[in-house]
Protein backbone atom coordinates (compact mmCIF):
# COMPACT_ATOMS: atom_id res chain seq x y z
CA UNK A 1 0.00 0.00 0.00
CA UNK A 2 1.28 3.47 -0.95
CA UNK A 3 2.98 4.28 2.75
CA UNK A 4 0.96 7.83 3.18
CA UNK A 5 -1.86 6.18 2.95
CA UNK A 6 -1.30 3.08 5.13
CA UNK A 7 -1.79 6.04 8.29
CA UNK A 8 -4.36 5.45 10.08
CA UNK A 9 -6.92 7.35 9.94
CA UNK A 10 -5.84 8.48 6.13
CA UNK A 11 -7.28 11.73 5.11
CA UNK A 12 -8.64 11.55 1.35
CA UNK A 13 -10.17 14.68 -0.47
CA UNK A 14 -13.09 13.28 -2.85
CA UNK A 15 -13.28 15.91 -6.23
CA UNK A 16 -17.03 16.05 -7.22
CA UNK A 17 -18.31 14.12 -4.19
CA UNK A 18 -22.03 14.94 -4.20
CA UNK A 19 -22.31 13.72 -8.08
CA UNK A 20 -23.09 10.32 -8.80
CA UNK A 21 -19.87 8.54 -8.77
CA UNK A 22 -18.68 10.63 -6.35
CA UNK A 23 -21.60 10.33 -3.98
CA UNK A 24 -21.65 6.23 -3.87
CA UNK A 25 -17.48 6.62 -3.55
CA UNK A 26 -17.91 8.76 -0.26
CA UNK A 27 -20.59 5.93 0.78
CA UNK A 28 -18.05 3.15 -0.27
CA UNK A 29 -15.19 4.66 1.89
CA UNK A 30 -17.60 5.09 4.77
CA UNK A 31 -18.74 1.69 4.94
CA UNK A 32 -14.98 -0.21 4.05
CA UNK A 33 -12.67 1.75 5.10
CA UNK A 34 -13.86 2.47 8.76
CA UNK A 35 -10.61 4.28 9.61
CA UNK A 36 -11.18 6.73 7.09
CA UNK A 37 -11.35 10.28 7.56
CA UNK A 38 -13.20 12.14 3.87
CA UNK A 39 -13.49 15.31 3.00
CA UNK A 40 -15.92 15.92 -0.16
CA UNK A 41 -15.19 18.78 -2.48
CA UNK A 42 -17.69 19.65 -5.08
CA UNK A 43 -19.02 23.13 -6.74
CA UNK A 44 -22.99 21.81 -6.52
CA UNK A 45 -23.65 22.34 -10.03
CA UNK A 46 -26.95 20.82 -11.59
CA UNK A 47 -25.54 17.22 -11.43
CA UNK A 48 -23.92 18.03 -7.71
CA UNK A 49 -26.78 16.94 -5.24
CA UNK A 50 -26.01 17.13 -1.60
CA UNK A 51 -28.98 15.21 -1.32
CA UNK A 52 -26.96 12.27 -2.92
CA UNK A 53 -24.91 12.11 0.22
CA UNK A 54 -28.15 12.34 2.76
CA UNK A 55 -27.74 9.64 5.63
CA UNK A 56 -24.11 10.47 5.68
CA UNK A 57 -23.44 13.92 6.09
CA UNK A 58 -24.05 13.77 9.81
CA UNK A 59 -20.97 10.88 9.89
CA UNK A 60 -18.14 12.84 11.75
CA UNK A 61 -15.60 11.42 9.17
CA UNK A 62 -17.07 13.44 6.37
CA UNK A 63 -16.67 17.34 5.92
CA UNK A 64 -18.14 18.97 3.30
CA UNK A 65 -16.63 22.04 1.44
CA UNK A 66 -19.31 23.61 -1.55
CA UNK A 67 -15.82 24.73 -3.71
CA UNK A 68 -15.24 24.82 -7.21
CA UNK A 69 -11.50 23.43 -8.14
CA UNK A 70 -10.75 25.71 -10.58
CA UNK A 71 -10.53 28.00 -7.36
CA UNK A 72 -6.56 27.79 -6.57
CA UNK A 73 -6.63 29.65 -3.95
CA UNK A 74 -9.33 28.24 -1.98
CA UNK A 75 -8.61 24.84 -2.87
CA UNK A 76 -4.98 25.86 -1.51
CA UNK A 77 -6.58 26.90 1.78
CA UNK A 78 -8.60 23.50 2.14
CA UNK A 79 -5.31 21.12 1.62
CA UNK A 80 -3.03 23.47 3.74
CA UNK A 81 -5.94 22.87 6.26
CA UNK A 82 -7.08 19.48 5.66
CA UNK A 83 -3.46 18.14 4.66
CA UNK A 84 -4.71 14.74 2.70
CA UNK A 85 -2.78 11.59 2.35
CA UNK A 86 -4.65 10.84 -1.08
CA UNK A 87 -7.02 12.59 -3.73
CA UNK A 88 -10.00 10.91 -5.52
CA UNK A 89 -10.41 13.62 -8.76
CA UNK A 90 -14.03 12.70 -9.87
CA UNK A 91 -15.26 16.20 -10.32
CA UNK A 92 -16.08 16.97 -13.93
CA UNK A 93 -18.41 17.80 -16.87
CA UNK A 94 -19.67 14.19 -18.06
CA UNK A 95 -22.29 14.11 -20.70
CA UNK A 96 -21.52 14.15 -24.02
CA UNK A 97 -24.73 15.74 -25.24
CA UNK A 98 -23.83 19.13 -22.97
CA UNK A 99 -20.06 19.06 -24.43
CA UNK A 100 -21.22 19.16 -28.20
CA UNK A 101 -23.85 22.35 -27.21
CA UNK A 102 -21.79 24.33 -24.77
CA UNK A 103 -17.55 22.93 -24.76
CA UNK A 104 -16.20 25.68 -22.92
CA UNK A 105 -17.51 24.30 -19.54
CA UNK A 106 -16.14 21.19 -20.35
CA UNK A 107 -12.60 22.61 -21.20
CA UNK A 108 -12.63 24.71 -17.66
CA UNK A 109 -13.30 22.35 -15.24
CA UNK A 110 -12.25 18.85 -16.87
CA UNK A 111 -8.98 20.57 -17.94
CA UNK A 112 -8.23 24.03 -16.10
CA UNK A 113 -9.59 22.09 -12.41
CA UNK A 114 -7.36 19.28 -13.27
CA UNK A 115 -4.32 21.51 -13.50
CA UNK A 116 -5.44 23.44 -10.77
CA UNK A 117 -6.03 20.43 -8.77
CA UNK A 118 -2.20 18.86 -9.76
CA UNK A 119 -1.12 22.16 -8.71
CA UNK A 120 -2.52 22.50 -5.61
CA UNK A 121 -1.74 18.86 -4.49
CA UNK A 122 2.13 19.10 -5.52
CA UNK A 123 2.26 22.24 -3.23
CA UNK A 124 1.01 20.87 -0.52
CA UNK A 125 2.73 17.71 0.20
CA UNK A 126 2.62 15.35 -3.10
CA UNK A 127 -0.84 13.28 -1.88
CA UNK A 128 -1.84 10.19 -4.15
CA UNK A 129 -4.00 11.98 -7.11
CA UNK A 130 -6.51 9.48 -8.48
CA UNK A 131 -7.61 11.40 -12.16
CA UNK A 132 -11.05 8.93 -12.79
CA UNK A 133 -11.05 9.20 -16.35
CA UNK A 134 -13.53 7.28 -19.26
CA UNK A 135 -13.55 4.54 -21.96
CA UNK A 136 -14.30 7.43 -24.34
CA UNK A 137 -10.72 8.94 -24.31
CA UNK A 138 -10.23 5.59 -26.54
CA UNK A 139 -12.70 6.94 -29.58
CA UNK A 140 -15.00 4.60 -30.97
CA UNK A 141 -13.91 0.33 -31.01
CA UNK A 142 -14.57 -1.75 -34.14
CA UNK A 143 -16.50 -5.11 -33.89
CA UNK A 144 -13.72 -7.48 -32.40
CA UNK A 145 -10.96 -6.52 -29.60
CA UNK A 146 -11.09 -4.57 -26.39
CA UNK A 147 -9.33 -1.09 -25.89
CA UNK A 148 -6.12 -1.52 -23.86
CA UNK A 149 -4.23 0.64 -21.54
CA UNK A 150 -2.04 1.23 -24.49
CA UNK A 151 -4.06 2.14 -27.10
CA UNK A 152 -3.99 5.40 -28.80
CA UNK A 153 -6.45 8.40 -27.36
CA UNK A 154 -8.61 9.18 -30.28
CA UNK A 155 -11.83 11.14 -28.74
CA UNK A 156 -14.74 11.38 -30.24
CA UNK A 157 -16.47 14.86 -28.85
CA UNK A 158 -15.61 17.48 -26.90
CA UNK A 159 -16.04 16.31 -23.44
CA UNK A 160 -13.93 12.70 -23.70
CA UNK A 161 -11.28 14.84 -25.89
CA UNK A 162 -11.26 17.61 -22.51
CA UNK A 163 -11.10 14.14 -20.68
CA UNK A 164 -8.37 12.86 -22.53
CA UNK A 165 -6.72 16.52 -22.17
CA UNK A 166 -6.95 16.31 -18.37
CA UNK A 167 -5.59 12.62 -18.32
CA UNK A 168 -2.25 13.52 -20.46
CA UNK A 169 -1.73 16.16 -18.18
CA UNK A 170 -1.47 14.24 -14.76
CA UNK A 171 0.28 12.24 -17.04
CA UNK A 172 2.91 14.51 -18.15
CA UNK A 173 2.98 15.72 -14.08
CA UNK A 174 4.29 12.81 -13.41
CA UNK A 175 7.16 12.32 -15.79
CA UNK A 176 7.86 16.30 -15.47
CA UNK A 177 8.06 16.77 -11.73
CA UNK A 178 7.85 12.93 -10.20
CA UNK A 179 3.99 13.52 -8.82
CA UNK A 180 2.31 10.67 -7.71
CA UNK A 181 -0.71 10.39 -9.67
CA UNK A 182 -2.58 7.43 -10.97
CA UNK A 183 -5.31 7.02 -13.98
CA UNK A 184 -8.53 4.91 -14.11
CA UNK A 185 -10.57 4.95 -17.00
CA UNK A 186 -13.91 3.31 -16.46
CA UNK A 187 -16.51 2.18 -18.48
CA UNK A 188 -20.46 2.90 -19.06
CA UNK A 189 -21.08 3.05 -15.09
CA UNK A 190 -24.93 2.47 -13.92
CA UNK A 191 -26.70 2.57 -10.43
CA UNK A 192 -28.07 4.80 -7.51
CA UNK A 193 -28.09 8.36 -7.74
CA UNK A 194 -26.95 8.77 -11.13
CA UNK A 195 -28.52 12.29 -12.54
CA UNK A 196 -31.28 11.24 -14.71
CA UNK A 197 -29.69 12.39 -18.47
CA UNK A 198 -27.61 9.78 -18.78
CA UNK A 199 -29.26 6.28 -20.26
CA UNK A 200 -30.49 4.15 -17.57
CA UNK A 201 -31.92 6.36 -15.45
CA UNK A 202 -33.28 8.19 -18.27
CA UNK A 203 -34.86 5.55 -19.39
CA UNK A 204 -36.61 4.34 -16.30
CA UNK A 205 -37.70 7.76 -15.07
CA UNK A 206 -39.49 7.98 -18.44
CA UNK A 207 -40.95 4.64 -18.49
CA UNK A 208 -42.01 4.72 -15.22
CA UNK A 209 -44.13 7.70 -16.53
CA UNK A 210 -45.05 6.03 -19.43
CA UNK A 211 -43.00 8.67 -21.76
CA UNK A 212 -41.67 7.55 -24.77
CA UNK A 213 -38.10 6.42 -24.23
CA UNK A 214 -35.86 8.19 -26.88
CA UNK A 215 -33.37 5.93 -28.22
CA UNK A 216 -29.96 7.48 -30.93
CA UNK A 217 -29.84 6.09 -33.98
CA UNK A 218 -30.72 2.50 -34.90
CA UNK A 219 -29.60 1.75 -30.95
CA UNK A 220 -26.98 -0.74 -31.67
CA UNK A 221 -24.23 1.19 -29.86
CA UNK A 222 -22.45 -1.25 -27.77
CA UNK A 223 -21.36 -0.16 -24.26
CA UNK A 224 -19.15 -2.24 -21.78
CA UNK A 225 -21.17 -1.44 -18.34
CA UNK A 226 -19.66 -1.34 -14.57
CA UNK A 227 -21.93 -1.02 -11.61
CA UNK A 228 -20.85 2.33 -9.92
CA UNK A 229 -20.18 0.05 -6.78
CA UNK A 230 -17.25 -2.22 -8.72
CA UNK A 231 -15.84 1.30 -9.99
CA UNK A 232 -15.88 2.04 -6.72
CA UNK A 233 -13.99 -0.74 -5.89
CA UNK A 234 -11.77 -0.44 -8.74
CA UNK A 235 -10.78 3.45 -8.00
CA UNK A 236 -9.92 2.37 -4.66
CA UNK A 237 -7.59 -0.27 -5.49
CA UNK A 238 -6.00 2.19 -7.91
CA UNK A 239 -5.57 4.76 -4.79
CA UNK A 240 -4.14 2.00 -2.27
CA UNK A 241 -2.09 -0.10 -4.56
CA UNK A 242 -1.24 1.51 -7.85
CA UNK A 243 1.83 2.10 -9.74
CA UNK A 244 2.25 5.55 -9.81
CA UNK A 245 2.50 6.99 -13.49
CA UNK A 246 0.19 4.14 -14.57
CA UNK A 247 -3.09 3.74 -16.34
CA UNK A 248 -5.72 1.32 -15.14
CA UNK A 249 -8.96 0.75 -17.19
CA UNK A 250 -11.76 -0.80 -15.30
CA UNK A 251 -14.48 -2.58 -17.45
CA UNK A 252 -17.56 -4.71 -15.83
CA UNK A 253 -17.05 -7.27 -18.49
CA UNK A 254 -21.10 -6.58 -20.04
CA UNK A 255 -20.93 -5.56 -23.00
CA UNK A 256 -24.46 -4.75 -24.35
CA UNK A 257 -26.68 -3.15 -27.30
CA UNK A 258 -28.13 0.42 -25.98
CA UNK A 259 -31.59 -1.30 -27.55
CA UNK A 260 -30.91 -4.53 -25.65
CA UNK A 261 -30.33 -2.79 -22.51
CA UNK A 262 -33.48 -0.32 -22.34
CA UNK A 263 -35.72 -3.51 -23.68
CA UNK A 264 -34.58 -5.46 -20.64
CA UNK A 265 -35.62 -2.11 -18.54
CA UNK A 266 -38.60 -2.14 -19.65
CA UNK A 267 -39.61 -6.21 -19.08
CA UNK A 268 -38.40 -5.60 -15.57
CA UNK A 269 -40.73 -2.42 -15.35
CA UNK A 270 -43.69 -4.83 -17.40
CA UNK A 271 -43.61 -1.58 -19.65
CA UNK A 272 -44.21 -2.26 -23.50
CA UNK A 273 -41.40 -1.93 -25.96
CA UNK A 274 -43.77 0.51 -27.96
CA UNK A 275 -42.48 3.11 -25.69
CA UNK A 276 -39.34 3.22 -27.63
CA UNK A 277 -38.61 5.90 -30.08
CA UNK A 278 -35.99 5.74 -32.61
CA UNK A 279 -34.58 9.27 -33.04
CA UNK A 280 -31.64 11.18 -34.66
CA UNK A 281 -28.24 10.41 -33.80
CA UNK A 282 -25.48 12.04 -32.22
CA UNK A 283 -22.87 13.94 -33.72
CA UNK A 284 -19.79 11.91 -33.67
CA UNK A 285 -21.64 8.61 -31.99
CA UNK A 286 -19.11 6.30 -31.16
CA UNK A 287 -20.21 2.59 -32.18
CA UNK A 288 -18.66 0.11 -29.61
CA UNK A 289 -16.78 0.43 -26.41
CA UNK A 290 -15.01 -2.38 -24.61
CA UNK A 291 -12.30 -2.54 -21.97
CA UNK A 292 -9.77 -5.02 -21.32
CA UNK A 293 -9.15 -4.75 -17.54
CA UNK A 294 -6.28 -7.87 -17.18
CA UNK A 295 -3.66 -5.01 -15.89
CA UNK A 296 -6.56 -4.01 -13.31
CA UNK A 297 -7.02 -7.19 -12.27
CA UNK A 298 -3.23 -8.37 -12.37
CA UNK A 299 -1.54 -5.17 -10.01
CA UNK A 300 -5.06 -3.96 -8.40
CA UNK A 301 -7.13 -7.60 -7.64
CA UNK A 302 -9.61 -5.74 -9.23
CA UNK A 303 -12.41 -7.70 -9.87
CA UNK A 304 -16.45 -6.76 -11.01
CA UNK A 305 -18.67 -8.25 -8.65
CA UNK A 306 -21.93 -7.59 -10.38
CA UNK A 307 -23.21 -9.54 -13.28
CA UNK A 308 -25.26 -6.85 -15.73
CA UNK A 309 -28.65 -8.48 -15.19
CA UNK A 310 -28.78 -8.85 -11.23
CA UNK A 311 -27.56 -5.40 -11.29
CA UNK A 312 -29.42 -3.81 -13.47
CA UNK A 313 -32.09 -5.10 -11.83
CA UNK A 314 -31.26 -3.79 -8.51
CA UNK A 315 -30.64 -0.57 -10.44
CA UNK A 316 -34.22 -0.34 -11.61
CA UNK A 317 -35.14 -1.35 -7.99
CA UNK A 318 -33.61 1.74 -6.24
CA UNK A 319 -34.91 4.31 -8.51
CA UNK A 320 -39.25 2.90 -8.39
CA UNK A 321 -38.36 2.77 -4.70
CA UNK A 322 -36.66 6.48 -4.87
CA UNK A 323 -39.14 7.62 -7.67
CA UNK A 324 -39.66 11.18 -5.40
CA UNK A 325 -35.30 11.62 -5.81
CA UNK A 326 -35.80 11.38 -9.50
CA UNK A 327 -38.55 13.51 -9.70
CA UNK A 328 -36.95 15.95 -7.77
CA UNK A 329 -33.64 15.86 -10.05
CA UNK A 330 -35.89 15.98 -13.39
CA UNK A 331 -37.66 19.13 -12.20
CA UNK A 332 -35.13 20.88 -10.47
CA UNK A 333 -36.30 21.08 -6.66
CA UNK A 334 -33.69 19.32 -5.27
CA UNK A 335 -31.62 22.43 -5.50
CA UNK A 336 -33.55 23.52 -2.38
CA UNK A 337 -32.17 20.39 -0.69
CA UNK A 338 -29.01 22.31 0.31
CA UNK A 339 -31.02 25.68 1.67
CA UNK A 340 -33.68 23.52 2.95
CA UNK A 341 -31.80 21.09 5.25
CA UNK A 342 -27.88 21.49 5.03
CA UNK A 343 -27.13 25.42 4.70
CA UNK A 344 -27.10 25.82 8.70
CA UNK A 345 -25.28 23.01 9.64
CA UNK A 346 -22.54 23.84 6.61
CA UNK A 347 -22.47 27.77 7.94
CA UNK A 348 -21.68 26.45 11.68
CA UNK A 349 -19.38 23.78 10.15
CA UNK A 350 -15.56 23.78 11.26
CA UNK A 351 -13.48 24.43 8.04
CA UNK A 352 -12.01 21.87 6.88
CA UNK A 353 -10.63 20.53 10.23
CA UNK A 354 -11.30 16.03 10.63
Amino acid sequence: MNARLAQRPARLVVTGGAGFVGANLVRWLLLHRPGVRVLTVDALTYAGNLENLAGVLDDPRLRFENADVCDADRLGRIFADYQPDGVLHLAAESHVDRSIAGPAAFVRTNVHGTATLLDVARAHGGPRVVIVSTDEVYGSLGPSGRFSEDSPLAPSSPYSASKAAADLLALSYHRTFGQDVVVTRCSNNYGPYQFPEKLIPLMISRALADEPLPVYGDGRNIRDWIHVEDHCTGIVLALERGVAGRVYNLGGDAERENLAVVCQLLAELGKPESLIRFVADRPGHDRRYAMDARRARAELGFSPRYRFELGLARTIQWYVEHEAWSRRVRDGSYRRYLEDTYRSRLEAAAPCAV
